[in-house]
């Protein structure tokens, strides 16, 4: 079989709940060590193009390959070629931070050292007896951000990892995900910031009603003088909301 440099690619998926399409046909390939940021209004279909994506949501139409994998074929390992970080999770409020990362380092099978130093990167070293319910939002958010990355997956798929965090570490989160980037990571996010796609995508996909309404480059919408377009359909879709 013919090698890909690929390293998602979506075969027609679909989701589709009664007659309502959540996300209409797409056919999408992200080849390796590049960055995809997803963006819309909220409703547009991110989340649930990440979970069909993941593995969580059943597609009614297509597949989904992951490194060369699809779940169908790789159920018991198709989801170690990914770190995921979901966009609306609850910790065990009365464990500590560092329980909760050690948790996450035993089903990994990730040594003490390395999950000190992703603690270290995420801002959260000082935070390891912290009871993780007396963490602040972005601190749980930072923590969620910290197991995606622990056993440095080649591919890091993450729905809205900048909700909840102040300025500083939306800077910080960008540095991160640029430096895995150059150790060849492929990245796929969410956001609501147009700022951060801006400043770490290599692509951006816009979607509207679960509809991909354009994808492209930023520098190519600059280019084609559509940027402000989508810019302003974006915060229209927002704010309807």
């Amino acid at each position: 079989m013919k090698q890909t440099n690929m390293a998602v690619q979506l075969h027609h998926l679909s989701k589709q709940v009664k007659h309502h399409e959540l996300i209409q046909p797409l056919d999408y390939k992200l080849p390796h060590g590049n960055i995809l940021a997803l963006c819309g209004g909220n409703g547009a279909g991110k989340s649930t193009l990440i979970r069909l994506i993941v593995g969580l949501l059943k597609p009614t139409t297509g597949y989904v390959t992951i490194n060369g994998k699809t779940k169908i074929g790789n159920k018991k390992t198709f989801s170690t070629e990914f770190g995921y970080m979901p966009d609306d999770f609850i910790f065990q409020s009365s464990m500590t931070a560092k329980e909760t990362i050690q948790f996450y380092a035993q089903i990994k099978n990730i040594d003490k050292k390395r999950y000190e130093d992703i603690m270290q990167d995420v801002g959260l070293l000082d935070k390891l007896n912290e009871k993780v319910g007396k963490l602040s939002k972005g601190m749980k958010q930072r923590l969620l951000l910290a197991q995606a990355l622990l056993s440095k997956p080649n591919i890091l798929i993450l729905d809205e990892p900048t909700n909840g965090l102040d300025p500083y570490w939306v800077k910080r989160f960008s540095n991160i995900m640029l430096k895995a980037k150059e150790t060849g990571q492929t990245i796929i996010f969410s956001t609501h910031d147009l700022h951060v796609a801006e400043q770490i995508a290599d692509e951006v996909m816009f979607l509207a009603s679960g509809k991909v309404i354009s994808k492209g480059t930023i520098q190519q919408y600059l280019d084609n003088g559509l940027y402000g377009t989508f810019q302003q359909l974006y915060f229209q879709k927002t704010i309807n909301k």
